[in-house]
């Protein structure tokens, strides 16, 4: 018998982590938490009621106050078998994937109550184990004990470009220059953030998926799990 295993999944941004941890969960019966949808919702929230400008002022004592006031949930839609961002009882998963969503999120993910609240959240869902997450960092702050680490990489011209196609496919015209200078300064501001910047945990393994098709990441996620669940 396999024992059930906490998965934790980090890396840069843009480099495919959603659709690798998804794909995981999907394929070992695993529950799936985009964690990095989670702050997205927080910035979607903000923007709706004011609390962040276009160009990355934070009311951050106003949206400390309201933190209460937002609730995130993940359900599954039936058309797609895919789990989908519910900010306060509403869909959102399209909303908080846009430019404006992904120019402003790392400003309110450094927000330290705010990575907090989440974090908390984040460790109450992985109680039972059986459970696949991504973000920035799993690994080292929410599931430091978590059996199985990747922290995944790729080049940034490859991440820009797989977001400028994922945008464009969703009928969003953006430019690659916006998009790559988009993807550099994410990264400069969750590595250089106080509160738990990203970070490759020392116990994990890193994918560089810069030349890896969808398939060969598959088949490693698989292999590496595998292993992890390995009967003791």
């Amino acid at each position: 018998m396999t024992k059930k295993i906490i998965v934790a999944i980090d890396g840069l941004s843009s480099c495919g982590k959603s659709t690798m941890a998804r794909e995981l969960a999907r394929e070992v019966g695993y529950a799936y938490i985009d964690t990095g949808a989670m702050y997205r919702a927080v910035t979607l929230y903000a923007l709706r009621h004011a609390l962040l400008s276009p160009d990355g002022a934070v009311d951050a004592a106003a949206l400390e106050r309201r933190m209460g006031e937002i609730d995130i949930t993940f359900r599954v839609n039936p058309a797609t078998g895919r789990s989908e961002t519910h900010l306060n009882g509403q869909n959102v998963e399209a909303d908080i994937r846009g430019m404006e969503v992904s120019a402003l999120v790392s400003r309110v993910s450094a927000l330290p109550f705010v990575r907090r609240a989440l974090v908390a959240q984040q460790q109450a869902m992985g109680r039972e184990k059986g459970l696949v997450m991504d973000g920035r960092d799993i690994g080292t702050v929410v599931f430091p004990q978590a059996e199985l680490k990747v922290f995944v990489t790729a080049s940034d011209e490859v991440r820009a470009q797989r977001r400028v196609d994922e945008l464009r496919a969703k009928g969003t015209d953006v430019s690659m220059e916006e998009v790559l200078r988009n993807v550099r300064e994410r990264d400069r501001l969750d590595m250089e953030r106080a509160e738990s910047p990203l970070r490759r945990a020392e116990d994990a393994i890193e994918l560089d998926n810069t030349h890896l098709t969808i398939e060969g990441q598959r088949e490693r996620l698989l292999q590496l799990f595998r292993q992890a669940t390995e009967a003791e």
